[in-house]
């Protein structure tokens, strides 16, 4: 039915004077839906449909935080931000001598939480993130002063969590915060990594081999590397590689038409609202789940393997199948889909001329 709807659509679109007709419409209806807020709020309500997904994904995602904030998990995410958040404090310049005093007793709360589950249960923990919890924790007592009654406090339950752990300060401090100079500094040049960009082009057509799994997780080490605000990463790689299986999701976007039945692997990138308590981060799993995805395919392409970024719009009768498909949670959004194999020999790759710096970048304008 929804392809059928497609087709008549694009018959429709395809006559010109069907296309003028529905352009001037549009516009009309922008111009007055646009001209200001109020507008907006109108049009929005009369389009309820199409955003609603969103709002409810939003609401259902911060109902989730809540509600996992005791509950046994992998990931602790208001631990890592919390966490992350001292991080920053003990990077300033200059330190203060006391900080963090508004949240470190949280910050406690949910340690004590996560040194419990990791005690009774540690194959359920990250035991990454757990060790760094410990590591910086350590660090942030070691440089604060203890006359403050809040810090005082908060490091006796500390100290209590640590006697359930098997975590001791003899760890190195390896995951905590360190200075530039004991970081080694990169020995890819510019010219190299220019060349892995250039290089690097949305291949649609393969040669029907499997990706190696280890492959793809080695990818992974390096989008995982990305930037995440306050290190929450709340993103998820759904992979599949069963034949059967990636020609069920590669056939559900739009845009796979004609080649989506020869993908040998295709992921599912998934943002995750449930890492949220407010509304006003809710478009960071969109840029954090991009800049996790293209560093993913950068290292994809180091290892021989191509891929190809697959668009993923806000459109209810794909984000119902989808959601189905994978179980998604409605709080569980799809950012977009990555096809990944080894590239046919003779398969076409479209040029895609990018835009000129010049018209990408000012310098210092105000409008």
């Amino acid at each position: 039915m929804l392809n059928k709807l497609k087709s008549v659509a694009k018959n429709l679109l395809a006559d010109r004077r069907v296309r003028n007709t529905y352009n001037r419409v549009t516009q009309g209806v922008m111009n007055a839906a646009g001209s200001n807020r109020v507008g907006a709020t109108v049009y929005t309500g009369v389009g309820f449909a199409t955003f609603n997904r969103e709002q409810y994904a939003v609401v259902r995602g911060r109902r989730a935080y809540f509600q996992n904030l005791k509950r046994a998990k992998q990931n602790h995410v208001a631990l890592r931000r919390n966490v992350h958040r001292l991080e920053k404090g003990l990077v300033m310049q200059p330190r203060r001598p006391v900080f963090a005093l508004d949240y470190i007793d949280e910050t406690m709360d949910f340690y004590e939480v996560a040194a419990s589950q990791f005690t009774a249960a540690p194959d359920t923990v990250d035991e990454s993130e757990m060790r760094w919890a410990h590591d910086v924790l350590a660090m942030y007592f070691d440089n604060v002063n203890h006359g403050n009654s809040l810090v005082a406090s908060a490091f006796g339950r500390y100290e209590s969590a640590n006697e359930r752990l098997a975590f001791t300060s003899e760890t190195g401090r390896v995951k905590a915060p360190f200075t530039h100079t004991e970081s080694h500094v990169s020995d890819i040049s510019y010219e190299q990594m220019l060349d892995l960009a250039q290089r690097r082009r949305s291949v649609r057509w393969f040669d029907g081999r499997p990706v190696p799994r280890d492959l793809i997780d080695k990818a992974l080490m390096v989008g995982r590397q990305a930037p995440s605000a306050c290190n929450r990463l709340p993103y998820e790689f759904r992979i599949f590689d069963d034949p059967d299986m990636v020609k069920k999701v590669a056939g559900i976007p739009f845009g796979t038409g004609g080649y989506s039945h020869q993908i040998p692997a295709i992921a599912v990138v998934v943002g995750k609202l449930d890492h949220y308590f407010s509304p006003r981060d809710r478009h960071a799993i969109y840029v954090d789940s991009s800049l996790a995805t293209m560093s993913f395919i950068f290292g994809l392409e180091t290892l021989g393997v191509s891929s190809t970024i697959i668009n993923w719009p806000d459109f209810e009768p794909l984000e119902i199948r989808m959601q189905k498909e994978l179980g998604l949670d409605p709080s569980e959004r799809v950012i977009m889909l990555v096809a990944m194999g080894f590239a046919a020999p003779e398969g076409g790759i479209p040029f895609s001329q990018k835009k000129s710096i010049e018209s990408l970048r000012r310098y210092n304008v105000r409008r």
